[in-house]
């Protein structure tokens, strides 16, 4: 009995956590104007800076995964967040949320596509929300750069990194593979390097 009243307060906690998610998720699925990155500037604000459910670092690594994956960043960040904070069904919940807005709304402009096409006052609002997303997602990538640079030679590898992405078309997993390669190394030689210091210190 016992046990049966602990699995139903955990199904409870899940769903209504999975509620919680549903409604920030919708919400983030109806202002995400300007591409996947100004979700993780909502995210950054909510859930870094506001709940601290995750660190900074945390969401920089889940945008570098959900960039690199298959699909669309933004239902790859939502899936894996959700996944993060309350397993495969929240990550579910979250991506479904993410991405029913934008279908609502784009069912209504196709419906009303002749209409939206060629009114100009549509045109300027639009210009004006793609201008005013800029600094939204500038301020969550500065809050990024804070955490990415933990050694100086990571300065180094984010711009090869972005020289690769920007002269050589270099492909994003191919990024994310080198990055990951010389954060070993990285880490590996600072580690050991620390490790002499702290021994030479001890004798």
């Amino acid at each position: 009995m016992k046990e049966k009243w602990q699995n139903e307060g955990k199904r409870m906690k899940t769903w209504k956590k999975a509620l919680k998610l549903f409604g920030q998720f919708f919400q983030f699925g109806c202002f995400t104007f300007g591409g996947g990155w100004s979700i993780v500037a909502q995210m950054q604000k909510l859930y870094v800076e506001k709940e601290k459910t995750i660190t900074s670092q945390e969401l920089l690594d889940i945008t570098s995964v959900g960039r690199s994956l298959p699909g669309t960043m933004i239902g790859n960040v939502a899936m894996l967040y959700g996944y993060r904070v309350g397993g495969v069904f929240c990550g579910i919940v979250c991506v479904v949320a993410m991405i029913l807005p934008p279908m609502v709304i784009l069912s209504l402009i196709t419906y009303f596509y002749t209409l939206f096409k060629e009114n100009p006052w549509v045109m300027s609002a639009m210009t004006g929300v793609r201008a005013a997303i800029v600094p939204i997602i500038v301020c969550a990538a500065v809050n990024m750069v804070k955490g990415a640079f933990r050694y100086p030679p990571c300065f180094i590898l984010a711009a090869a990194a972005f020289a690769l992405y920007l002269f050589f078309n270099v492909s994003c997993v191919a990024l994310v593979i080198m990055g990951m390669i010389g954060g070993i190394l990285i880490c590996e030689y600072y580690e050991r390097k620390e490790g002499k210091t702290h021994d030479s210190d001890a004798a």
